[in-house]
């Protein structure tokens, strides 16, 4: 027999009951096969190994059963319709991006509060009134086309952008004519992790080789390689400037400085560790030399000034220092600090107004600094408050620039910045149907497993009673040199108006404190960033913020890995779990699109030395019958090519067939949507109502404010 005819009619005779009246319906039974790999001589079941298959007619069936499970459950919670219309309410205001200029105009970006997709505008002074350059929305009839990048031509006659189609890493790129808004026929594919670098009358990009259609979202992605394509010329014609056909699971990614002398080629083994390139584009153009070997560090030029390449890398500083390459003699011994490493973070360099600005992060929060290009402080930028800015930068001519503020209580507000004076003045303030005075941030710090102290933001609203009773969710991620830092979320308010308490811990393994607090969670100590999550959990519970039966756990791609982790590792500290387009499967993550790139963080089961440690944590292959999971909402999308969707297949497959108690243990599979960027505002609130309507219900809260 078929196995979709098995999914289809092999149900259970009974339903789950729980108390409160809402029923989980039967699971759809997934057929186990005897499949097993051998790893240096440990034998490892993988009996959902079909599930890999997410074109087959029998993953569609499973999915599809597994989707009306879901959708019952949820159904049956009764104020789910009013966190729907509570998140669309708050999810309805106008939001900007911080401007930036292009010859005669400033450019931006603004969703008037429930466009699916954020539209580009341009006017030619602040105070004009903009018109619509780029309007995503009118790409496709349901919002799933999203813009990914936008860059433009050195004499600003051009813009190139790249769109992706239902979430996917794949990108289509386009050129328009900024003089008369006409749409060229230029249109470039495969490609991926790219934007278009300038140079005269063309740019450089990254892509990959066709693939078959087969393997379109779900088979491993090799030779990437760099191009220049001319304006007007197809892109079969399109020039290969860089390649390694020695290495097929590398990146190559292109810039150019500013001023078109440089091109700037950096080639990575993962998400990790760079080779550094560079060849000259004046006169008869060079020929490409390497900067710095990998992949031991990470390098990124920022700027060419006066013959030399200023690059911000941690090579010799944790923490990171901007360095002054000659890139006609770039042995190591005669860089030059311009911003030598502090006890701070120096987390991002950027220019405009011929001007260097540093933004350093301190205890996961953003300070920043004006120097000039020697390196010399000229200011520090005064921030409204604790929290995260972003976005300062521009041209050389340019003394007037816009940057990005937010904390979690602080909507995304632009500001202007003028270079002279040091002067910030509000440019725009979003208006939010929220009272945030009602609410608190305050950061903590608790000591890990090995005695470790790690910060965590706590926000809650003013005035509450640290009794155990209060419902809260923690939120983690501990990974890639990703840093945290405090950010504003829509989705958040709902739980947050209703009495929850929202905690996000700065996990080893992100970038909060350097490389060393990368370095601290990855590959055989990634353990490290399981034990900070755990103790975070055990220090709300300790003071009394919440207690195991109040307390949901949430996070995503590499979060959704830590939640998986944490749940089959310390099941009976929370009461829900939400991993979302996890990486579950630790065997076999690197077999898929771009999982190659993952190894040097998480290592290899291909490897014997890593194989042990990959094993004793993967959330796949840790689930055990006789178990008290939390109730759990494993979320993905059929699009998703970054983590393809059988790691949650797979995970959610072995966590119904081992979990015999009733609590429901529910996978969401979105539809044309990918590992969750450009994800349309529509298909967001309903991903939003369905994963708060889980939680509310799930901790045992009646949510007040949708009742008052």
């Amino acid at each position: 027999m078929k196995k979709y005819a098995v999914i289809m009619l092999c149900f259970c005779l009974y339903s789950c009951r729980r108390d409160n009246g809402v029923k989980v319906k039967p699971y759809p039974e997934a057929v186990r096969e005897d499949v097993a790999d051998d790893y240096f001589g440990k034998r490892v079941a993988d009996p959902y190994r079909w599930l890999e298959d997410d074109r087959s007619p029998e993953t569609a069936a499973w999915t599809e059963a597994e989707n009306a499970v879901t959708e019952d459950y949820l159904s049956q919670i009764p104020f789910r319709s009013r966190i729907r219309e509570r998140l669309t309410d708050i999810w309805n205001y106008p939001r900007y991006s911080a401007p930036f200029r292009e010859g005669d105009w400033y450019y931006f970006f603004k969703n008037d509060g429930l466009q699916n997709q954020s539209v580009l505008y341009r006017l030619k002074h602040p105070d004009d009134t903009p018109e619509v350059f780029l309007d995503p929305n009118t790409l496709s009839e349901d919002g799933t086309v999203a813009l990914k990048s936008v860059s433009f031509s050195g004499n600003h006659q051009y813009m190139a952008y790249s769109i992706s189609r239902s979430g996917s890493d794949w990108q289509e790129m386009f050129v328009k004519d900024t003089r008369t808004g006409e749409q060229k026929d230029d249109h470039l594919k495969w490609i991926k992790f790219s934007s278009a670098a300038w140079k005269g009358d063309g740019f450089y990009y990254s892509r990959y080789d066709e693939p078959d259609e087969a393997g379109q979202y779900s088979g491993q992605n090799r030779f990437q390689k760099v191009y220049f394509h001319r304006l007007g010329d197809p892109q079969s014609s399109d020039l290969l400037i860089f390649e390694d056909r020695e290495h097929p699971l590398r990146y190559f990614s292109a810039s150019v400085t500013e001023d078109e002398q440089y091109l700037i080629i950096n080639g990575s083994e993962g998400t990790s560790g760079d080779e550094l390139y560079c060849q000259s584009l004046t006169g008869a153009y060079g020929r490409i030399v390497l900067l710095a070997k990998g992949f031991r560090h990470n390098y990124r030029v920022i700027d060419h000034y006066r013959g030399r390449l200023l690059t911000l890398t941690d090579h010799g500083a944790s923490n990171y220092r901007l360095v002054s390459i000659d890139p006609a003699n770039p042995d190591t011994s005669k860089w030059t600090d311009v911003i030598p490493e502090t006890v701070e973070l120096l987390e991002d360099v950027s220019t405009g107004g011929g001007k260097l600005f540093a933004s350093y992060l301190k205890n996961a929060s953003t300070r920043l600094l004006q120097l000039d290009y020697e390196g010399n402080t000229e200011r520090e930028i005064t921030l409204p408050s604790i929290g995260s800015a972003g976005g300062l930068g521009g041209k050389r001519e340019e003394k007037t620039l816009f940057y990005s503020f937010t904390s979690f209580a602080t909507p995304s507000t632009i500001y202007q910045y003028d270079v002279e004076t040091g002067v910030s003045t509000l440019f725009r303030r979003p208006e939010v149907n929220f009272n945030f005075d009602d609410y608190e941030v305050k950061q903590v710090f608790y000591p890990s497993k090995d005695g470790t102290r790690i910060p965590m933001f706590v926000v809650h609203g003013k005035g509450v009673r640290l009794d155990g009773n209060n419902p809260a969710l923690l939120y983690g991620y501990g990974g890639f040199n990703i840093s945290l830092t405090p950010s504003f979320s829509i989705s958040r308010m709902v739980f947050l108006e209703n009495g929850g308490i929202y905690a996000m811990p700065n996990l080893r393994g992100g970038g909060e404190y350097g490389e060393e607090w990368h370095k601290a969670g990855m590959l055989e100590k990634k353990q490290n960033v399981f034990d900070d999550f755990i103790a975070a959990a055990e220090y709300l519970i300790r003071e009394k913020y919440t207690s195991p039966k109040k307390l949901a756990i949430s996070g995503g791609s590499n979060g959704g890995l830590l939640v998986g982790a944490a749940m089959t590792q310390r099941p009976e500290l929370f009461r829900a779990a939400l991993p979302a387009v996890g990486v579950m499967d630790m065997l076999r993550y690197q077999k898929f699109t771009i999982g190659w790139g993952w190894v040097v963080e998480y290592g290899s089961s291909d490897n014997e030395k890593d194989f042990p440690f990959l094993y004793a944590y993967s959330p796949l292959h840790n689930m055990k019958e006789g178990v008290e999971y939390p109730s759990t909402l494993v979320t993905t999308a059929d699009h998703d090519d970054r983590v393809v969707p059988a790691h949650s297949f797979k995970f959610a497959a072995t966590l119904q067939e081992k979990y015999k108690g009733e609590r429901p243990m529910l996978i969401r599979i979105e539809t044309k949507a990918g590992h969750g960027a450009g994800k349309p505002v529509s298909k967001a609130i309903e991903e939003a109502a369905d994963t708060w309507s889980f939680v509310f219900h799930e901790l045992g809260v009646v949510p007040k404010r949708l009742t008052e």
